[in-house]
């Protein structure tokens, strides 16, 4: 017999909606701003007027209950106005990742059913591009920034403030079921067609308050009541990582960039006092590399890193400059944070080097979370730190599969895990560190390579500004690691330096003798996926013919002569 609780039947059952934490908000700092660029300028009262107005708006339109939004903006006010009335109103929010090909884009607004699209005027000819095989969509809204209207030989329903000022501010958000869908977005994927992910209101909100509570507090990489929010990371992919909404239901003053540059990031942080911001490796690289950031400006900015390994270089360089710096981890399917690897009170004393071994690994659960790392058959390794697995979770808030996508739906959660294709290790801390992802393992002479760590080891190298491992064939090893190396402005570093360099660490056991690569290609640029992410995918397929270096190499630690630099291929 089981004990269930008794109910009144004038009790209310209270679901978990998107709504509330708006209405957090409300109470919290009601006159608090919202700010993107220096075009606009609100507080959350006028945010509430204008999320009613979105929503009667959309009625007008047709938009009703169970009907799906489509949206293609740069991130910005209106985008965040978009994550809440859209699922407030009982419809899906699909959040459309404009870096996409074309062909991904029409595969994403058709497999999603869009019924509407709010579309900045940018991303106007892409859709008249693809728009005699779009289906289904029955208006196109215009979002502009309120200079001269964008020309398209499209119909537009609308413009976005014309529809926000001819709608009612009183729209009343129905009270509704916490597992109705409140978005949909598309992983980038590496292989096959882009896959739909979707989440509920009541995993949004369970993400929110898990994040929060890991998130705010005293010590190294908290958010709090007195921070400003910038995301630097695009609000199409994983909801800006979840923290939108985070800072609302905090009332927390957000600032948003529109289209993202070095400049305008800096700016922003000068002007709006912006003190906490989320990026991956390549954004943060980029503005580190600014003139402008060498002026002291990022003292005290608290920063996220997630979406790739944070190099121990780049980490070290960005606490240089003060910046507070932290990694998570997660995916698209998990909505996204599963940990962050903040610091523990006996850790902030250490010095920098023993500092940054804690603050680039994945870090720990947060609350709600379960973590494994087990072997092929679901056992769970050793947690000595050292014994990797493939990372599995569970969490209240993960996708419970793929939009219209059985097969894999039923991969991605077998054995009743979700199957993250991530190998790790995990320590007696409960620290988690990411080694490699499955698909980029290097198995050579039985052993496992992780990309990852010759990648971290090679950027130490100060001629160095990026690289990138990956396996190539070979008829003895199997594989062999092939280095793919991106050298700072100026420099002139050589292959045989950056081998010598590994092989150093090989003789001092920091990495296998079989890790060390055969050959380095020098490349002007490494190619990145729409979010900035290392696309491996596209690697394997440019040097998928390219001859692996004579196999004794590996295990006598001779070099050969540098290959011939491909730019070209990068083009």
């Amino acid at each position: 017999m089981t004990n269930l609780i008794e109910c009144s039947a004038a009790a209310y059952s209270c679901p978990l909606l998107i709504k509330h934490l708006l209405n957090s908000a409300l109470l919290r700092a009601p006159e608090q701003e919202i700010v993107y660029r220096s075009q606009a300028r609100f507080s959350y009262r006028d945010f509430r007027d204008r999320v009613g107005r979105l929503a009667s708006g959309l009625t007008k339109l047709g938009v009703q209950s169970g009907d799906t939004v489509g949206v293609m903006d740069l991130d910005s006010h209106r985008y965040l106005e978009c994550f809440f009335a859209v699922p407030m109103m009982g419809a899906t929010l699909h959040t459309i990742n404009v870096r996409l090909s074309p062909e991904q884009i029409l595969y994403t607004i058709n497999h999603a059913k869009d019924d509407v699209i709010l579309v900045n005027g940018e991303f106007l000819p892409i859709l008249e591009k693809i728009w005699d095989r779009v289906e289904g969509v029955k208006a196109l809204v215009l979002l502009d920034d309120g200079g001269e209207r964008a020309k398209t030989t499209l119909s537009l329903a609308a413009d976005y403030e014309t529809l926000l000022a001819g709608a009612d501010p009183d729209f009343v958000f129905p009270d509704l079921d916490e597992d109705t869908r409140a978005t949909t977005f598309y992983t980038t994927g590496t292989t096959g067609l882009p896959k739909g992910v979707y989440f509920s209101h009541r995993q949004l909100v369970l993400h929110t308050m898990a994040l929060r509570n890991a998130i705010t507090g005293t010590g190294h990489g908290r958010l709090n009541d007195g921070d400003v929010y910038m995301p630097v990371t695009p609000m199409f992919h994983v909801h800006a990582w979840g923290f939108p909404y985070v800072a609302t239901a905090l009332g927390l003053k957000q600032v948003y960039l529109g289209k993202y540059s070095p400049d305008l990031v800096l700016d922003l942080i000068a002007r709006e006092k912006v003190t906490f911001s989320h990026c991956v490796p390549t954004i943060l690289q980029m503005i580190l590399a600014h003139p402008r950031a060498a002026e002291g400006m990022l003292n005290g900015w608290k920063v996220i890193v997630g979406g790739a390994a944070l190099p121990r270089a780049l980490a070290k360089e960005a606490m240089r400059r003060g910046i507070d710096i932290t990694t998570g981890y997660g995916m698209s399917e998990t909505c996204p944070v599963l940990t962050l690897a903040h610091l523990r009170p006996e850790h902030e004393g250490w010095d920098v080097d023993r500092q940054v071994e804690v603050r680039i690994k994945a870090g720990r659960p947060i609350p709600l979370v379960d973590i494994r790392v087990v072997d092929t058959e679901m056992r769970d390794v050793p947690a000595d730190g050292t014994t990797p697995g493939e990372i599995v979770a569970r969490a209240p808030w993960l996708t419970q599969g793929y939009l219209r996508d059985p097969a894999n739906s039923d991969k991605l959660w077998l054995g009743g895990w979700l199957h993250t294709g991530d190998i790790g290790v995990i320590g007696a801390d409960g620290y988690l560190k990411i080694t490699d992802r499955l698909k980029d393992v290097i198995k050579t002479e039985g052993e496992w390579v992780s990309s990852l760590d010759i990648e971290d080891l090679i950027i130490k190298h100060p001629g160095v500004c990026e690289a990138a491992v990956i396996g190539i064939p070979d008829p003895k090893w199997t594989e062999r690691p092939l280095a793919i190396v991106v050298r700072k402005e100026g420099s002139s570093v050589s292959d045989s330096e950056i081998k010598a360099g590994l092989q150093d660490y090989a003789r001092k056991g920091v990495i296998s003798r079989y890790a060390v690569p055969d050959q380095i290609v020098f490349v002007p640029a490494l190619p990145r996926t729409s979010v900035g992410k290392l696309d491996k995918k596209v690697l394997r397929e440019q040097f998928r013919d390219y001859a692996a270096a004579p196999s004794a190499s590996a295990v006598s630690g001779a070099t050969r002569a540098s290959p011939v630099e491909r730019p070209t291929q990068y083009a």
